[in-house]
Order: C-alpha cells, then sequence, then structure tokens
C-alpha cells in the first residue's frame, strides 16, 4: 500500500456549534483562521421540513437540556442560516482567506450552498444513502465531493462509489472514515478503518479523510500517518456550550495545537538525504565513539 503524506488539510467543522448566532458564527471563522490557522472552516445546512416528517418536528427534542426549541423541529430551525448569510460566511471567509466549506443534508440545502459555488461539497454519514442528493450532486457541481462513511456498511460504501464511477467523478471523491458518535472513545474511533478505505478505493478515488468525534488530538496524528489527507474536527469556542455536539469538539487551543503538530509531522515524514546530517556533524564530532585502527593510541 502506497501512502503519499502530501500536506495535511485541516478543517475546523462549525456545523451549528455557533448556537444560531451570526456574530457569533463569525467568530468562529476569524479564530480558525488567525488563531488557529487551519485550511478551512466548515458548516452545516438542512432544509428542516424535507428532513423531518410532521411528527418528528412536533416531538421534543430527545435531550432538552440541549434543546433550542420548544420541539426538535423548532429546535432544528433556530439552528439553522438562510443562502443570504451563508453568503456572507463565505464572503468573509474569503476577505480572511481561509476556506469555507459546507455539508448540504437535502437537495434544497445542496442547490442553495452550490450557487455559492464553493471549493468543495460535503455530504454527512447520515445522508451519504440518499442517492436522489448524490445524484444531484454529481449532476451539478464540477468540484470535489466529500462524504463521511460513518454508520455505513461496506455494500452501501461500494454503492457510493459505484454511482460516482457510473458517472465519471470518482476521481472527485474524497472518503471520510468516520464513526458516528459524541464523543467516541477510543476504541471506537478504528483507525485501521482508513487503511482499509485505502487499500479497497485509493487507486480509483480522489483521496481519502478522517472526521473525528473523538476528545484529544493524538489520534488525529495517527489517522494522518496511516494516510488521511485531510483531518476534520468539531470545532467550539466552549465545550460547556448548550448543544450535543460540543463535548466532542475542541476549543481554539487543541485546534491550534492540532494543527501544529500535524503540520510538524508532515515535515518530519521524510527519510535522511544523507547518512550523516548537517545538524549531526558537529554532535559526531564531539560524542561519536571512536574506534577501528586509525583512533588506537
Amino acid at each position: 500500500m502506497s501512502l503519499r503524506y502530501q500536506k495535511p488539510v485541516v478543517v475546523a467543522e462549525v456545523g451549528c456549534n455557533h448556537k444560531g448566532d451570526f456574530e457569533i458564527a463569525k467568530t468562529f471563522i476569524r479564530t480558525a483562521k488567525e488563531f488557529c490557522d487551519v485550511d478551512i472552516v466548515k458548516f452545516q445546512k438542512r432544509t428542516v421540513n424535507e428532513l423531518l416528517t410532521q411528527q418528528e418536528y412536533e416531538s421534543p427534542h430527545p435531550n432538552p437540556m440541549h434543546s433550542y426549541g420548544k420541539t426538535y423541529g423548532e429546535h432544528r430551525e433556530v439552528l439553522e442560516f438562510n443562502l443570504e448569510q451563508h453568503r456572507e460566511l463565505k464572503r468573509y471567509c474569503d476577505e480572511l482567506g481561509i476556506g469555507y466549506g459546507c455539508s448540504v443534508w437535502d437537495i434544497t440545502a445542496a442547490k442553495e450552498i452550490l450557487s455559492l459555488e464553493p471549493a468543495y461539497l460535503k455530504i454527512p454519514s447520515a445522508t451519504n444513502t440518499n442517492f436522489d442528493l448524490l445524484n444531484y450532486v454529481c449532476d451539478h457541481y464540477a468540484g470535489e465531493v466529500h462524504i463521511s462513511v460513518g454508520m455505513t456498511t461496506n455494500q452501501e460504501e461500494n454503492a457510493i462509489v459505484a454511482l460516482f464511477e457510473e458517472k465519471g467523478r470518482a476521481r472527485s471523491l474524497i472518503l471520510y472514515s468516520c464513526t458516528s458518535g459524541y464523543p467516541v472513545p477510543p476504541e471506537d474511533v478504528c483507525l485501521l478503518e482508513i487503511r482499509r478505505l485505502i487499500k479497497s478505493y485509493q487507486s480509483s478515488i480522489g483521496g481519502i479523510g478522517f472526521s473525528g468525534h473523538h476528545n484529544g488530538i493524538c489520534i488525529d496524528v495517527a489517522a494522518y500517518t496511516l494516510g488521511a489527507q485531510i483531518v476534520e474536527r468539531h470545532f467550539t469556542l466552549d465545550r460547556t456550550w448548550k448543544g450535543t455536539d460540543h463535548s466532542a469538539s475542541l476549543e481554539p487551543d487543541g485546534l491550534r495545537k492540532l494543527a501544529r503538530d500535524l503540520r510538524n509531522v508532515h515535515k518530519a515524514l521524510r527519510y535522511k538525504e544523507q547518512e550523516i546530517l548537517e545538524i549531526e556533524s558537529a554532535q559526531r564530532k564531539k560524542l561519536k565513539w571512536k574506534s577501528g585502527p586509525e583512533h588506537k593510541q
């Protein structure tokens, strides 16, 4: 298996951690760029009445302490930005020099976000088997399509890849190894799934990423060394905020350290260019054990 250690791409996934507050969303962008120094900040867009039945809309939130509305549907509506707000978020990203990304959960959301001409489009694990959505994206978007494969069977993965191959779009497909849990304990991250995805699909698709919902940052470094070219982590300004994703998110200092560590590992993943590096020469003269006839007194 050949691993291509390209410079890692680091994605700060805000999702709906902005609590429905547009100014907080802009603070996320500014913090991700200026303090954390990541490559992309990613939001999400859903059309709530397309995704929920009336009964689901009117039901209470399964975790009432995290709800922003009287019903689950109202909760979801509060956390949604409209198209013009997403347009402004993308403009702000462009102004600051950080990539704008967005996960779309349905065709209406996809149509709206595609009108912004994003650098890439993300399909979350929850809707990666919505083949009407996948077909629409393949037919109407020429850029990269990133898809997480949490809670997805191998058969479903194969069907996703087959669709992109049939459309002649396989090289624009990026699959993300992912376990859908919030947060995920280390034993359920299953990092070797990255190697399985590489073995199964690397020769035909555009690449492999990793979307982590665990705590800490050491696992992400291992994901990169196993071959994940893109590392995506949930991002929050405060892990104590109301909302189910915050506990599985990194705060700014954690995200900053992750971006730093991934880039340092990228620099370190190389062979020595010569047997004795220049940095070793002075230490060799000073410290190296001298043996052989020429050194005998």
